[in-house]
């Protein structure tokens, strides 16, 4: 007898047990900046599988039926390939009366509780055999979409019901610990961020209250701390040596995350063409909408400070002259520095590229050499802390990922399958 057997697992297509919903069109004049509601798009799903915030959320303030109004635990998939992978993607909404869904996506409804299990039925959507089903369905000249009836027509094997409900507990240990420790790392950028604006814009840092403050081109700013111009403090572009031959770590733009420091999926590649950079550096995207989605990077994966890696082409390289590597990681960050890039952008519609010589344009006060260095001291080790909770998330993942397939498929019995649960990164 197999393993699959031994489960008693069923063979059915998803019409059988489930039916999915249509979104709803949401009108565009009624988008805004904020609002009561957030209208989900593909752009709220990971790839592998998963829901997450955007920098840009699209906010609704509209009229709309209440039955689109999701509720917390609600199972969504997308039905519109808005970039390669995509398609199929699951998200579980996190909260109760806050998304709308939206007509890309498709809600899971009438689901049959006697034959599937929601939670399991997340991470049968993320098994590959299925997504690949989902994916062979969709059609469309330049975007590809699927539908409801044929996802219905997709083949699954369940197990029972008992046997769904350990997968899925085995694999929630792993994602609750991701999202938390991604929930830590938010945490941790919004307190730099908030600090930076303490001390820099503020000038509220450490001792301010000893500090006289003087007129400059700028208004008011502490006695001692000079008014420059970004690329007096940044070196932008900085030359970098590279070893010849062997293969080299790089970065493509979609590495870099929305709104976070964060570098991902670093591939390897031969050849030394692409923008060059070492750890500390800030990579700041040039190219619409990248700058405006919140891409920009923090280098900290590299294994030794000599290590050089590549990347996008998109990439401008921001290293620090007279600044400290954090400091201008997030003055490269802030909405000020940003809209000054943004400004400057020329080209074709959807092509558009931030000007190099926009960076003389920003003046800001450069602080004194012992305020930079207390900074330092307070925002190195939160920048090391979150590299060391993404690469606990990576290695969380690639668990994970190895156990889904083989759990989800029934190559693993998971009536006396001994797995250790996975600990919260310290």
């Amino acid at each position: 007898m197999t393993v699959a057997e031994g489960q008693a697992w069923r063979s059915f297509v998803l019409g059988e047990f489930l039916r999915v919903k249509h979104g709803y069109a949401f009108k565009g004049e009624h988008f805004s900046d904020s609002g009561p509601y957030i209208v989900l798009t593909p752009g709220n799903f990971y790839d592998e599988g998963g829901f997450k915030h955007k920098e840009n959320e699209k906010y609704y303030t509209g009229d709309f039926p209440s039955d689109f109004l999701l509720k917390r635990g609600d199972l969504l998939v997308v039905m519109t390939e808005q970039k390669v992978g995509l398609l199929g993607s699951p998200a579980i909404v996190p909260e109760a009366d806050v998304y709308l869904h939206n007509q890309r996506l498709g809600l899971i409804v009438d689901l049959d509780a006697d034959l599937a299990h929601r939670k399991f039925l997340y991470y049968l959507f993320n098994f590959r055999g299925v997504r690949d089903q989902i994916q062979a369905t969709a059609n469309g000249a330049k975007v590809r979409h699927t539908s409801p009836s044929r996802i219905y027509e997709v083949e699954v094997r369940l197990p029972s019901l008992e046997a769904q409900c350990m997968i899925a507990s085995i694999l929630s240990a792993y994602d609750d610990l991701i999202e938390n420790n991604l929930r830590r790392i938010r945490i941790l950028e919004e307190m730099a961020q908030a600090l930076y604006r303490e001390w820099f814009v503020k000038f509220r840092f450490p001792g301010h209250e000893k500090v006289r403050m003087v007129e400059s081109s700028l208004g008011e700013v502490p006695e001692g701390w000079e008014i420059k111009r970004a690329p007096d403090a940044i070196d932008f572009r900085p030359r970098t040596t590279v070893p010849k031959g062997d293969l080299k770590p790089f970065v493509p733009m979609s590495s870099l995350a929305d709104g976070s420091m964060l570098i991902s999926n670093v591939e390897t590649r031969e050849g030394n063409s692409g923008s060059k950079f070492r750890n500390c550096d800030t990579l700041f995207a040039r190219i619409t909408p990248c700058l405006e989605n919140g891409k920009t990077g923090f280098v900290q994966f590299l294994p030794a400070p000599e290590s050089v890696a590549l990347g996008s082409t998109e990439f401008i390289v921001l290293r620090s002259k007279s600044l400290c590597p954090e400091l201008v990681y997030l003055m490269a960050r802030s909405s000020e520095f940003r809209d000054n890039a943004i400004k400057s952008m020329t080209g074709a519609s959807g092509r558009q590229r931030v000007q190099d010589g926009c960076f003389d344009k920003f003046i800001f006060a450069h602080p004194d050499k012992g305020t930079i260095a207390a900074f330092s001291g307070v925002a190195k080790p939160m920048f090391r802390r979150i590299q060391s909770l993404a690469d606990a998330n990576t290695n969380l993942r690639k668990t994970r990922d190895l156990l889904l397939p083989k759990l989800i498929s029934g190559d693993l019995d998971v009536s006396d399958l001994d797995i250790p649960i996975p600990e919260e990164a310290a």
